[in-house]
């Protein structure tokens, strides 16, 4: 005879294996609080085969009977292995409601790397399966057929895209990598942890139009308990020393005493963060223009990890602008010992921003124009609210993007990746990043020739 699954289950998810994903064991279990219990599974609309979009109310008649069966099991962080209560168990199932009911509008995705497919396959599945990826006319016709959207990289798809599926009337998400993103580069092929999908229309890196970020920043109700996680989420990525490409521990690189000291943050050329962000004359210009600004300071320019891989190109004429290069040590180490971080639209700026150091901004990234930063560029009026730091945290790595872990491959809040990444968990090196760095290293070689 075959017992009753339980209750409070977890969705099948094709890449991961039950027990890996199980919330719910084999036992017994109390509900100390059953009108709070039931209030949160009526409002995260989990129990049951909640992925297939049947959410089990727990209506009057069926109080007790919702409450017996959340007793008849026992419960576990699928993270950790940890025994946890029920309404734990309840708000982990809601993370991933979450998640599913985001992803059941899209009938395709376009421009995904190859080898970027496995892990975007995983942030987009929708509780029966993940969309089809496919070329940008394809993925028009489908997704115009079955009323659904497209999402797209928007480096990778081609000028006439957005026209054609205005043309068919299909909406366009775009996805871009998330701000805490893996234990390596984007450039060498490795997957990305985290990711930020937006529907809006808009781009976190454009300030054209509102996106996603910037309508949870303008708009959402942050709350006490909000801000206190954003706190602790920020306390431990500093503490354990975590930037966009995992946990930096590099040597510091020496800087000359009694002077001011200002870091440059470069960037790749032509990444559409540069073009859109307010990068008009791209990085040369932009080094011209910190020396306007610090004309009596130490300078020091940090190029982007994907220049000094030698995978992308960065600034060339403007190093006359600056006093020092830094290509190699520890970024964090040179954040925390600078008087002023000046980016264009960097991400670094955002992450010298958790660290408590000023930020002066050429650019219009995501995180300015909330009244914590030196803006020398007009945000747009949109952004007339000020924000603590910890507001700024919660919206750019709690609310907006999605995790995975890369442990167990589950959906996971930001406090899990972070704590993978500090313990030295990722993804393994794979034969495809390894070809990708040693590229690298033989394009920046003949560069260095050249």
């Amino acid at each position: 005879m075959t017992a009753d699954p339980p209750f409070l289950r977890s969705p099948p998810f094709p890449w991961v294996d039950a027990a890996t994903a199980a919330v719910s064991t084999p036992g017994r279990s109390r509900v100390a609080d059953p009108d709070t219990l039931l209030a949160a599974i009526a409002a995260a609309r989990v129990g049951g085969a909640f992925w297939r979009n049947c959410p089990a109310a727990p209506a009057e008649a069926m109080r007790d009977r919702i409450v017996a069966a959340v007793e008849a099991a026992s419960y576990r962080n699928p993270f950790t292995g940890a025994t946890i209560d029920p309404l734990s168990a309840v708000a982990i199932l809601a993370d991933w409601r979450r998640m599913i009911d985001a992803n059941r509008g899209i009938a395709a995705a376009v421009g995904i790397a190859a080898w970027k497919r496995p892990a975007m396959a995983q942030f987009l599945w929708d509780g029966a399966a993940s969309p089809l990826f496919l070329d940008a006319d394809d993925a028009i016709a489908r997704a115009g057929a079955s009323g659904g959207a497209v999402v797209y990289w928007p480096s990778r798809v081609g000028s006439d895209f957005h026209a054609n599926a205005s043309a068919a009337r299909v909406a366009t998400w775009q996805v871009e990598d998330g701000f805490v993103r893996s234990a390596g580069l984007g450039a060498e092929c490795h997957p990305p942890m985290s990711v930020i999908v937006d529907a809006t229309g808009g781009a976190y890196f454009d300030p054209a139009a509102p996106s996603l970020i910037e309508n949870i920043l303008a708009t959402h109700d942050f709350d006490a308990a909000l801000l206190v996680r954003a706190a602790r989420l920020r306390e431990r990525i500093v503490a354990a020393r975590i930037g966009k490409y995992g946990v930096d521990r590099g040597p510091a690189a020496a800087l000359p005493a009694g002077r001011r000291i200002v870091v440059a943050i470069g960037q790749v050329a032509d990444d559409l963060s540069v073009l859109y962000g307010g990068g008009a004359g791209g990085m040369d210009t932009f080094l011209r223009r910190v020396r306007a600004e610090e004309p009596d300071a130490h300078i020091v320019y940090r190029p982007h990890p994907d220049v000094v891989a030698g995978l992308r190109r960065g600034a060339s004429e403007g190093l006359s602008s600056v006093d020092q290069v830094a290509t190699g040590g520890s970024l964090l180490s040179l954040i925390e010992r600078a008087d002023a971080v000046h980016v264009l639209s960097s991400l670094t700026g955002f992450e010298a921003l958790l660290r408590g150091v000023p930020v002066v901004v050429h650019g219009t990234p995501f995180y300015a124009g909330w009244g914590l930063t030196r803006d020398l560029v007009p945000a747009p009026a949109r952004r007339g609210r000020a924000l603590s730091i910890d507001a700024l945290t919660a919206g750019a790595l709690i609310l907006a993007p999605r995790y995975r872990d890369p442990v167990t491959e589950l959906p996971c809040p930001p406090e899990v990746l972070v704590e993978r990444l500090a313990n030295g968990a990722a993804a393994p090196m794979t034969l495809l990043s390894g070809f990708r760095r040693a590229l690298g290293h033989t394009m920046a070689l003949g560069r260095r020739r050249a």
